[in-house]
């Protein structure tokens, strides 16, 4: 899910508790996540931005090497080679919960009315180029935004969610979508949203364009980065699709 406390709402400072999956603020003296472990004598912590494990209320650090699957699944990252042999490789991975699953040919949950996103979504994962792209962070993590600007965000998300697609070391054989689907419903304005079905090539379309322009593109003559025009994947200009004409 989104990365809020489940209490205070905030997005800052939050803790996932290892035992009941909750999010909580903070870990220090009356934090949201100290009382948490006081009062269910839960202990064990994880800060969802630096990826560090604590125990509370004791407050402190815990090195274990074990506990790197749960900061792999929460941020999977490929090298060069991984990714270059990612369509030559056909060998089924083994979740936690002991299902099998094709890296890439994963469910996507389905939240409410968000199944044409979900099929969008899936379908971009699999073009090559795309996926390529966006399984390297360091592609597109330099790239400049204009104080205020939410649409990176797409970018980030996006991201986030093809590295989860295509990590052959998930907990389970699907993925949650939440995120970025939360990113889709602010950066529209609430055009496409989770709880009321879209339309599948509206949405197609605008979530095309939406990457271009945040990844430094213009409407008409400017390469983005995705595009090619600073060694972007595709290496030439790409027909991009109008937000207000069908393909």
């Amino acid at each position: 899910f989104e990365k809020l406390c489940s209490i205070s709402l905030s997005h800052i400072n939050v803790y996932a508790c290892l035992v009941c999956g909750k999010y909580f603020q903070g870990r220090g003296l009356k934090s949201h996540a100290y009382i948490h472990s006081v009062q269910l004598s839960h202990h064990v912590f994880l800060n969802l931005h630096t990826l560090k494990f604590y125990c509370l209320p004791d407050n402190y650090e815990i090195i274990d090497s074990s506990l790197e699957d749960i900061t792999y699944v929460l941020k999977p990252t490929f090298t060069a080679q991984h990714i270059a042999h990612l369509d030559k490789q056909a060998k089924l991975s083994r979740a936690y919960d002991g299902t099998t699953y094709l890296p890439g040919i994963v469910g996507l949950n389905n939240i409410k009315a968000n199944d044409y996103a979900n099929a969008v979504l899936q379908a971009l994962s699999n073009v090559p180029p795309l996926r390529n792209y966006f399984l390297e962070e360091e592609n597109y993590r330099h790239i400049q935004r204009p104080p205020g600007d939410i649409m990176f965000l797409l970018v980030q998300r996006f991201g986030e969610l093809m590295r989860k697609l295509w990590n052959p070391r998930n907990f389970k054989a699907h993925v949650s979508p939440h995120e970025m689907l939360q990113a889709v419903v602010l950066c529209s304005k609430k055009n496409f949203q989770i709880t009321k079905q879209g339309d599948g090539v509206e949405f197609l379309s605008w979530f095309l364009n939406a990457l271009h322009a945040a990844l430094g593109g213009t409407k008409r003559k400017k390469k983005s980065e995705w595009e090619g025009g600073a060694g972007g994947p595709l290496g030439a200009t790409v027909p991009l699709l109008s937000p207000c004409c069908p393909p």
